[in-house]
């Protein structure tokens, strides 16, 4: 492949040649042979990397009262903080005390509505602080919003640490997973079915299909499961047709994949590329088409490659539709050096993780079209927010991590986690002046010492928006649901898609002693300031 650095143009750049195929591997880990891909070319000028216009908060909001997106150390020493930051929006129900990565809707054939989420931002720590001491991903009865019933636990190796990969095809009814951690796990697969009772998850198989584990989607059809494992440099396709028998359709080693999701038609497949020595990070799209057909020996082709010049560690791109045309949401998490190098978002040279609008008319010249982001991630205000409690992690901070929209075609807002800044609602009806209409930051509540202080908003939420309603998740905090008022309904309503209903719980004391959380919370920092340094270790060694 061809090394490339990072340019100060947003441009697409070449990947190059130079591959090898792999072999199939019996049980999990896999040895594998690097494949590399030629990409096509192109360049633009970024656009302007300002924050998007500030809500407008309706009667009943309780604000932030100075910078948009800040909970600064003042609100938690008073106590503003600790009754949370509403805009438009208002909590309607809360269940349990940690969060994941994912939420989900789903109404089965007998007409249940149901929630799945998974429970960690990192195994097992659930079990040492969560009020429930359960790891796995909890299933919710959703019938009654403001009293959610907890119905089953899955607790299979997947979805005991499923990481970001907890997936749901709706067509088909279908819950699945990949083992996965910060880094990459042994790519066990999970699949469920949940058509005929989504309040019972049915088991259909656990299996090491997926090589290496830490993310992964369904196609829309639902009969493929991708599997990508970030620093463990594996891409590979799960046939799921037969959920029963899943099968290993392709794998790739040679990039390091992030979130992922495929067109509608099966045929592309657009990667949070997270770089290596020979590209830099950023969307890395793929053509899928014959293992979407089930050729025999499949070839995956490169389309393009396209990096930013604020790139920090891509995360997840959505392809959407806004006014008929083709665009993709893509959010980047957390913030490092410029080199992937992990640094607190508050580093007055930090490149922040924030999200864009990316025009994919033509899917082999994508154009960054707008930027999404806060006025805390913004480079002028990095000294005045540096004090806040969180900030200085490199792990947290004031930059994006997930999000998602109600649906695909003319989705109407953009719903992000922004990790110390909550729940982050956008307007994106104009593509190219995205602007913010409501969020929605929990109430902050004290941790034990020694753990991270501040909201954890990592998850991508779901949706309910004809009942103006969105689902999200904090990992120190648990699971909400909002409803959305004023101002930020009209938004919502153009995109009233699949997704959430509320929840509401008695919230059990989060915490039985400093000890059990301490010990917790220092297992979860140790595990994740490892895996930064690890990706880039393994990077220098390959260069």
């Amino acid at each position: 492949m061809v090394t490339t650095g990072r340019k100060e143009l947003t441009e697409v750049v070449p990947m190059g040649r130079g591959v090898l195929r792999f072999a199939l591997l019996v049980a999990a880990i896999a040895a594998l042979l690097a494949m590399g891909l030629p990409m096509a070319t192109a360049s633009t000028v970024s656009p302007p990397l300002v924050p998007v216009p500030r809500a407008q908060c309706g009667p009943g909001s309780h604000p932030e009262l100075g910078m948009q997106g800040r909970v600064s150390a003042q609100d938690v020493a008073d106590g503003y903080a600790a009754k949370g930051y509403t805009c438009n929006t208002q909590e309607v129900g809360h269940y349990g005390t940690t969060g994941g990565y994912r939420n989900y809707r789903y109404v089965d054939a007998a007409g249940h509505v149901c929630a799945f989420y998974d429970t960690t931002l990192l195994y097992p720590t659930n079990a040492l602080y969560g009020s429930t001491h359960q790891t796995g991903v909890f299933v919710l009865d959703m019938s009654d919003p403001a009293h959610p019933v907890q119905t089953d636990t899955l607790s299979t190796p997947a979805m005991q640490s499923p990481h970001e990969s907890l997936s749901l095809n709706l067509r088909r009814g279908l819950l699945a997973a990949d083992l996965g951690n910060p880094l990459a796990y042994p790519g066990f697969v999970d699949v469920y079915d949940v058509s005929a009772d989504c309040r019972h998850p049915a088991l259909k198989s656990s299996l090491p299909m997926g090589v290496l584990g830490h993310e992964g989607t369904f196609s829309p059809d639902g009969n493929t499961f991708w599997v990508s494992s970030a620093g463990g440099g594996t891409l590979s396709a799960v046939d799921v047709s037969n959920p029963a028998l899943p099968t290993l359709l392709w794998t790739e080693r040679g990039i390091e994949p992030h979130g992922l999701n495929v067109s509608d038609d099966g045929n592309l497949l657009y990667i949070a590329d997270l770089g290596n020595s020979d590209t830099t990070a950023g969307l890395t799209v793929l053509d899928v088409s014959q293992v979407q057909r089930r050729a025999s020996n499949p070839q995956v082709q490169p389309v393009t490659h396209l990096t930013w010049p604020t790139v920090s560690l891509p995360q997840v791109p959505i392809p959407v539709t806004i006014n008929g045309h083709p665009y993709l949401a893509e959010v980047d998490e957390f913030a490092t050096d410029g080199v992937n190098g992990g640094v607190p978002a508050s580093d007055a040279a930090a490149h922040v993780g924030a999200a864009r609008i990316i025009d994919n008319a033509d899917p082999a010249h994508p154009v960054v079209v707008s930027n999404i982001r806060l006025e805390v991630n913004m480079t002028e205000n990095r000294a005045a927010i540096a004090g806040d409690p969180g900030a200085g992690s490199s792990l947290q901070g004031y930059a994006g991590h997930y999000c998602a929209v109600p649906q695909r075609a003319e989705p109407g807002i953009l719903a992000c986690s922004f990790i110390l800044s909550g729940l982050r609602i956008f307007d994106i009806r104009d593509p190219f002046h995205p602007r913010e209409i409501a969020y929605f930051n929990a109430p902050l509540k004290a941790n034990p010492p020694g753990a991270p202080q501040g909201h954890y908003a990592m998850s991508a939420p779901a949706f309910d928006l004809a009942n103006n309603q969105i689902w999200y998740s904090d990992g120190v905090s648990g699971f909400y649901a909002v409803r959305l008022t004023l101002g930020s309904t009209t938004a919502a309503s153009a995109g009233a898609g699949t997704a959430a209903a509320p929840q509401t719980s008695t919230l059990p004391n989060t915490s039985s002693g400093t000890p059990r959380g301490v010990t917790a919370w220092a297992l979860v920092v140790l595990v994740l300031a490892c895996t930064v340094p690890l990706m880039q270790r393994r990077r220098r060694m390959d260069s």
